[in-house]
């Protein structure tokens, strides 16, 4: 009867009614889209690290993380394929690489790269190569001494497709080691720095110009579940260990470990998303408060007349709040859904920040973030305005089962 009673009074004042629905819809809209483009911009960040080359795991020599020299290199490589084979669930997919710093050089230009040596299909397959060769072409294993540089870079050094770049880097002997490579491709990569550090050649081009043999300095993993990630990382440390490939010791890297500053935004993320939700709440709740207390205040001889006819201070108190939760129910349920429907829109279309593209090459974003519709976030968020809600709800109601009859029905 109450509840009936409740929706009644809403629609007394349907003017009212809407200008606080409206309030609450328009705070929750924006609400759930601002949440859903941050959520897509760590989605962005998170996505493009792991694709620039780091995975989900990386093995390393002991000390190559800190130090990447030739010097902290895997040296069994036999040992560990098979300590990968053992450990790794299906679906897993390993690209083993040659990873130095150097140098390139052309007759105009010289910079500072890093050179990577890949197997080209195992490559494709785990880091933004696969789908970055937008001029040219792909290396091929017969492609000796090719390389595939960054557009940027391209630029740069003011060559193109067909012309040779000469890399450097210290070989094992400790000499500087230098060869000349012909450019086959060209990458387009989502920050610049990524299209101006990186050049990739053949892991066995890579090997034979600095004595490597068959050692390697790097392997990337991609998991076929990345909630797996620890486990399997785990698993591999101990598989590594029984092998003898342990020996030297290698180390076993989580994307969580090589990535940190995406872990640190991940964090502040999630405490500023409950920050932004108490903003807006605080921002509606000054209205609610301010309409529910003139509302009761209007209805003041209702009160006294209900309760001389003997209607409880509690049944009042609660009749109020039943009032404000159907209010705060439209509200969140019509911003809700305007809210997730203009979110998966921009998921499709994706936002354009290619006029703030050096800002968001900085925080290591795509330029075109795809906004994330997060099903725990929107319960989370709606349920935490709604408790907050009656709890401010709580003073007009009190007030109103306060109301004695004689004061109310004297009130003009």
């Amino acid at each position: 009867m109450l509840a009936r009673l409740a929706w009644r009074n809403i629609w007394r004042n349907p003017k009212r009614t809407l200008i606080i629905v409206l309030a609450v819809l328009i705070g929750v809209w924006s609400l759930v889209t601002f949440v859903g483009f941050s959520m897509g911009m760590v989605e962005s960040i998170r996505v493009t690290g792991i694709a620039t080359l780091t995975g989900h795991i990386q093995i390393h020599g002991q000390g190559y993380r800190d130090d990447p020299v030739i010097e902290n290199r895997i040296a069994d490589s036999e040992a560990m394929r098979q300590a990968l084979n053992q450990a790794l669930p299906s679906g897993s997919l390993v690209s083993e690489r040659i990873r130095l710093s150097g140098v390139a050089s052309n007759a105009r230009h010289s910079s500072g790269i890093t050179l990577v040596g890949i197997d080209p299909d195992q490559e494709m397959a785990v880091s933004f190569l696969g789908n970055g060769v937008s001029e040219g072409r792909m290396l091929t294993q017969d492609d000796g001494n090719k390389i595939v540089v960054g557009r940027a870079l391209l630029e740069t050094f003011e060559t193109e497709i067909g012309k040779k770049l000469v890399l450097m880097s210290q070989g094992v002997d400790g000499e500087i080691e230098s060869r000349a490579f012909r450019i086959v491709g060209v990458f387009d990569a989502e920050m610049e720095g990524t299209e101006k550090n990186f050049v990739f050649v053949l892991k066995s081009s890579a090997q034979d110009m600095l004595g490597l043999g068959q050692e390697l300095l790097e392997v990337c993993i991609v998991l076929p579940d990345p909630e797996q990630l620890n486990p399997v990382a785990e698993n591999l440390r101990t598989a590594l260990a029984e092998s003898g490939a342990d020996s030297p010791p290698l180390e076993v890297h989580t994307w969580e470990d090589l990535l940190p500053l995406v872990i640190l935004y991940l964090e502040v993320f999630d405490s500023f998303m409950y920050l932004w939700w108490l903003v807006v709440f605080i921002a509606m709740a000054f209205g609610i408060v301010n309409t529910m207390l003139m509302a009761v205040l209007e209805r003041m001889r209702e009160f006294g007349l209900l309760k001389a006819l003997g209607m409880r201070p509690r049944s009042i108190v609660s009749m109020v709040l039943l009032e404000s939760s159907f209010l705060l129910f439209l509200g969140l349920a019509l911003g809700t859904l305007c809210g997730s429907l203009t979110v998966l829109l921009l998921a499709k279309t994706g936002i354009n920040l290619s006029a703030m593209a050096q800002g968001s090459e900085y925080m290591g974003m795509s330029r075109v973030i795809y906004p994330v519709l997060d099903l725990a976030n929107l319960i989370t968020g709606n349920l935490m305005i709604l408790l907050l809600g009656l709890l401010v709800c709580l003073y007009p109601a009190i007030k109103a089962g306060r109301i004695t009859p004689v004061k109310a029905l004297a009130h003009t």
